[in-house]
């Protein structure tokens, strides 16, 4: 429990000197440069991803709570990440199944195989830390929006034009 309490109190004070201005949460450019200071190079549209993840109460900015769970996120991924990359510092595609599987996420080979081909940003099958964590935040956000139109749980829906633009317009990249 001390070390739980200890990280928060971590976080709280990086929290604070990202919310340069005090306003008690932070927008999407003060969590892109505070990612950045941990080497976490994301551009503008996935730490627009992150925030709309966590943004709990819908008000476009991240509050300390939110912050957190976030934190939780990022540190499951970046564990997942360490536990496969054998000092190489990347990951290739059947590491990042293995990854995502370690994460409670299932794909089907067509939807993980295209997944991969949209975060290798330099099209050579290595994922580094920052590439697993954009994949993951896309996969996580479109599973929420998924969940929030299957109300009865089953797996499957249905989406007229305007909840399907909806949908790929809450998780384009």
């Amino acid at each position: 429990m001390a070390g739980a309490q200890k990280m928060e109190e971590v976080l709280k004070e990086w929290f604070d000197r990202v919310d340069s201005d005090k306003t008690g949460s932070i927008t999407t450019l003060q969590l892109q440069r505070a990612l950045g200071v941990g080497n976490l190079q994301f551009p503008i549209s996935i730490v627009q991803q992150m925030i709309r993840m966590y943004d709990f109460d819908r008000n476009g900015t991240m509050s300390f709570e939110e912050f957190v769970a976030l934190n939780k996120f990022l540190l499951k991924v970046q564990q997942a990440f360490s536990d496969l990359e054998r000092g190489r510092g990347f990951l290739v595609p059947d590491e990042v199944y293995e990854a995502l599987l370690k994460l409670d996420i299932s794909l089907d080979s067509p939807a993980f195989y295209t997944v991969c081909e949209s975060f290798d940003k330099e099209k050579k099958g290595k994922f580094r830390l920052d590439d697993l964590i954009s994949l993951c935040i896309f996969v996580q956000s479109s599973r929420n929006l998924f969940n929030s139109f299957d109300t009865s749980k089953q797996g499957r829906i249905t989406l007229d034009l305007n909840q399907f633009i909806y949908c790929t317009a809450n998780c384009r990249i």
